[in-house]
């Protein structure tokens, strides 16, 4: 039996059952805790994309901070050629001390992996679960271009030299990643902005942290022949690292805007995992 027929379905709330697919059983605490969400969106969108996800993240009792990165939604006046990775990783580590933040389930979706990744360095003492939305988990020294699908990395690049002057992605249209739905796609369209390019070809630094760290990856698959971020590493360690979890979401790239309701429901179970203790120095 192949890896994708060996998995089982379970439902994660009663209300409804959830087009999820879990690799293995899971360890969950009860506790009156409700540690906060820190959401970081991915390329060309703004903290703007989170907007039907935390109402029910702030009715289950969260604390919710949505940043957005520097050149992109609201902070698009910001935008300029030097805006790189490492801006980005700079606005997320503010975000985490300017809040003193600690606890926190972070919440990286697509672009964002690489952002969240190399925060990570400076802030895994402060993040209870690293979970990666249909997101980028590089490894040190690889760029966001590198980790593209086929045909994805030329396409951006002529976009960039034809319609960016070079130096910036237009914004493009939100069918892109998976809407169908007229009303989305006019919202998101209307939301979305340009990408500074060397936010895509800046390497990332050191990622032990975040390869270290317990964590989830969430895969969307629909439509299911559109693949936005590489499944293969993420399913690859969770097969072998019991504290890094897989799942399969029935939704758009964007289930944010999609499938909200059932992706706060795999963000609560993510929040809810078991935290393995840190080891006793000797």
């Amino acid at each position: 039996m192949s890896p994708a027929g060996s998995r089982r379905r379970l439902p994660l709330a009663r209300s409804h059952h959830l087009p999820v697919l879990l690799r293995r059983r899971v360890k969950l605490v009860k506790t009156n805790h409700r540690p906060p969400f820190v959401l970081v969106h991915g390329g060309r969108h703004g903290g703007w994309c989170w907007k039907r996800l935390t109402p029910l993240l702030h009715a289950a009792g969260h604390q919710v901070y949505t940043p957005t990165l520097t050149g992109l939604g609201e902070r698009s006046h910001l935008l300029h050629a030097d805006v790189g990775l490492d801006t980005h990783i700079r606005d997320v580590v503010a975000v985490f001390e300017c809040e003193d933040l600690q606890d926190v389930v972070l919440v990286a979706h697509s672009y964002a992996g690489m952002v969240v990744t190399g925060a990570m360095e400076q802030i895994s003492d402060r993040v209870r679960q690293l979970v990666f939305l249909d997101a980028h988990m590089p490894r040190a020294g690889e760029s966001a271009l590198d980790l593209s699908a086929p045909g994805a990395r030329e396409q951006l690049l002529k976009l960039a030299s034809e319609q960016g002057e070079g130096w910036y992605i237009p914004p493009g249209d939100s069918s892109f990643w998976g809407l169908s739905d007229p009303e989305d796609i006019a919202w998101v369209n209307g939301k979305i902005t340009a990408q500074p390019l060397k936010t895509y070809t800046d390497p990332v630094g050191h990622t032990d942290r975040a390869w270290a760290h317990p964590g989830m990856f969430i895969e969307c698959r629909n439509p299911a022949d559109r693949q936005h971020a590489a499944p293969v590493r993420p399913f690859e360690r969770s097969a072998t690292d019991t504290h890094f979890h897989y799942r399969q979401l029935d939704a758009a790239h964007d289930a944010m805007v999609t499938a909200p309701s059932a992706l706060a429901s795999i963000l609560f179970e993510a929040a809810a995992l078991d935290i393995p203790k840190p080891k006793r120095r000797v």
